[in-house]
């Protein structure tokens, strides 16, 4: 008896230890987001081809979808609306910047885009604490580094075109909020000026094998309310990255009308 009941202490003893080395349980890893995605610069796709003859003008419309990406409702979207709400001091003025893109958008003279009008990034880099976010745009080739290990924002980073970002994960979602912009650009293509006051909130996830990101952007000196903008679904693609041929622009005094440029 005195036996059984020493080996059957024995035995509880090495499964206690055992079972106390055993690693703990994992978190559920996050959703992998990296690869490349079949973007197209956060600028507007050609929507109409204008022909101009002496005084005769045909102007011949053409489907953006498949540059500009789907726009359209997805599983774990935010609403969104098609444009944003203005303060109404402010509507006047971005209807002058709308109504004369050709010759006040930065973008068409080689500015930077800046977040969120750079759109998707076009390849995606997932590390254990920070993501990479690599665009090709008609401005050059900008990148974001994004941290995703908890840190706060920077506390001495310049204001710029792409602000100070900091990733956080909700669930299988991707949440970056980026803070510390330049007041200079637009964060959209209709004559969307901001301010330094300007706030955005990006949001990436899979759907199936597709990317989905949509940004919320606000700026209580000009706009009314925040803006969440339609989510975008991006298809992966094979094709490799290529450098961008420099950003030369010398025609813009040569245009004879200041009016859309999605008009070529």
């Amino acid at each position: 008896m005195t036996r059984i009941l020493c080996t059957a202490l024995v035995s509880a003893l090495l499964a206690a230890g055992l079972s106390a080395q055993q690693p703990a349980a994992t978190a559920t890893p996050h959703p992998d987001l990296s690869g490349i995605w079949s973007t197209f610069p956060g600028v507007n796709a050609v929507s109409a081809l204008k022909r101009e003859t002496a005084d005769s003008q045909v102007v011949q419309k053409v489907d953006p979808v498949a540059i500009r990406g789907i726009r359209q409702q997805v599983a774990g979207a935010l609403p969104w609306t098609p444009a944003p709400s203005y303060k109404p001091e402010f509507q006047a003025r971005v209807k002058d910047l709308d109504d004369h893109q050709s010759k006040t958008d930065p973008v068409f003279y080689c500015g930077k885009p800046g977040v969120p009008r750079v759109g998707p990034p076009r390849r995606i880099i997932q590390l254990p604490n920070e993501m990479v976010f690599l665009y090709e745009d008609m401005s050059g080739d900008p990148y974001r580094v994004i941290p995703t290990d908890g840190r706060p924002h920077r506390a001495s980073a310049n204001p710029s075109y792409y602000g100070d970002p900091v990733g956080r994960w909700e669930g299988t979602t991707l949440v970056i909020d980026v803070r510390n912009f330049t007041d200079e650009g637009w964060f959209g293509e209709k004559g969307y000026f901001h301010t330094d006051a300007l706030r955005v909130t990006e949001r990436l996830w899979r759907q199936g094998e597709n990317l989905v990101w949509q940004a919320t952007v606000e700026d209580p000196s000009v706009l009314a309310a925040p803006w969440t903008m339609a989510p975008r679904m991006i298809r992966p693609s094979t094709q490799p990255l290529e450098e961008s041929p420099p950003c030369r622009e010398q025609d813009g005094a040569l245009l004879r009308n200041d009016d859309h440029h999605d008009q070529r």
